[in-house]
């Protein structure tokens, strides 16, 4: 779930916005698109960027129940595949360019809470090429939040889990994934992250450029870490902490350079997004964006020029109704550059 994607998109068209009143800020921003409706509950998008042509990229999204499973949308929100009859996955991430049987390819990774495992599906074809348990011998399990990070040093491709519950430390494992008879499988290389025992660990986001790996404790605050295990467990930062009416879920990350943007936080019960700064988000919240989604678990965001619609990319979020909405970020900015002048 929800990592900052860099790579730069080749144009971006110029952005023309009428100032935003005082009392426009409070009102509820609309979706550019909404999805085909799913079968049972939406709950975690990610997006794929098709890097030879943008305007067929992809949002993955879970279909959260027994018989749940992974839906492909288009940029229209229409349902174009799917991969049905998953025991109830939880959150997705996707990672790019996996040595895998000799040729690179893009990974989707979930969750799949009843069998305590993590599945892998090649990309764009939703294919399975892999699958692990994790938390093998606790007695504390039931995986929920994943997001994958790729060490820009090492290529080495990383995937971090959390779960339903679990202990005051080590809540979060790391697993460096590899290929074992023709198949992806994961190895535990770390056990980290403090949990504050008030509610549950779901959306983790890692930001690949800067290295750190965010994660949501809900009713508590985001803590931050190094996503690189070689450099240690050492708790860098917490932040939101009462910035939320409830429940602190989904994260995204926006890059507005190597090293700057916005990190959005679904305050689920109050259906807006706390934005924060990507290069420093303990400074504290600066945006609050009123959002059409209903209670929205997971999100995801992307810089990429996608096309006319979302030429500056677009912020995907879970929505009650069994569907996604697709904002074209060009007014999510706006409503950030209003709320901070």
């Amino acid at each position: 779930m929800k990592k900052a994607n860099y790579i730069i998109a080749l144009s971006i068209l110029p952005l023309v916005v009428n100032c935003v009143g005082q009392s426009q800020l409070g009102k509820k921003l609309k979706p550019t698109v909404v999805t085909e409706t799913v079968m049972y509950d939406t709950d975690d998008p990610a997006i794929w960027i098709n890097l030879q042509d943008v305007s067929k990229s992809i949002i993955i999204g879970t279909d959260k129940d027994t018989n749940g499973g992974l839906y492909a949308f288009d940029l229209d929100g229409k349902i174009i595949n799917k991969v049905l009859g998953l025991k109830r996955p939880n959150n997705v991430d996707i990672e790019y360019s996996f040595e895998f049987n000799g040729k690179k390819i893009d990974i989707a990774a979930t969750t799949e809470r009843e069998t305590n495992t993590v599945k892998l599906y090649s990309l764009p074809d939703l294919k399975q090429v892999g699958e692990f348990s994790v938390f093998d011998g606790e007695t504390e399990r039931g995986p929920m939040g994943i997001s994958m990070y790729k060490n820009p040093r090492t290529g080495e491709i990383f995937a971090v889990v959390g779960r339903k519950s679990g202990p005051s430390d080590g809540y979060l494992w790391q697993y460096k994934l590899g290929e074992k008879s023709g198949k992806i499988t994961g190895e535990v290389v770390r056990k980290f992250g403090k949990y504050s025992g008030l509610k549950e660990i779901e959306s983790i986001a890692v930001d690949d450029e800067m290295g750190y790996i965010y994660y949501s404790d809900e009713q508590f605050g985001v803590h931050q870490y190094y996503a690189d295990p070689e450099k240690g467990n050492e708790e860098l930062a917490v932040f939101g902490k009462g910035d939320f009416k409830s429940d602190v879920e989904g994260i995204s990350i926006y890059p507005t350079s190597s090293n700057t943007g916005y990190i959005l936080v679904s305050n689920q019960q109050k259906d807006t997004f706390n934005v924060y700064l990507r290069e420093n988000p303990a400074k504290g919240m600066i945006a609050e964006i009123p959002v059409s989604t209903r209670e929205s678990d997971g999100s995801e965001v992307t810089n990429i020029n996608l096309g006319p619609k979302f030429p500056k990319g677009v912020f995907v979020a879970m929505s009650n109704g069994r569907v996604f909405h697709f904002y074209d970020w060009r007014i999510i900015e706006e409503r950030i550059k209003a709320n901070t002048k």
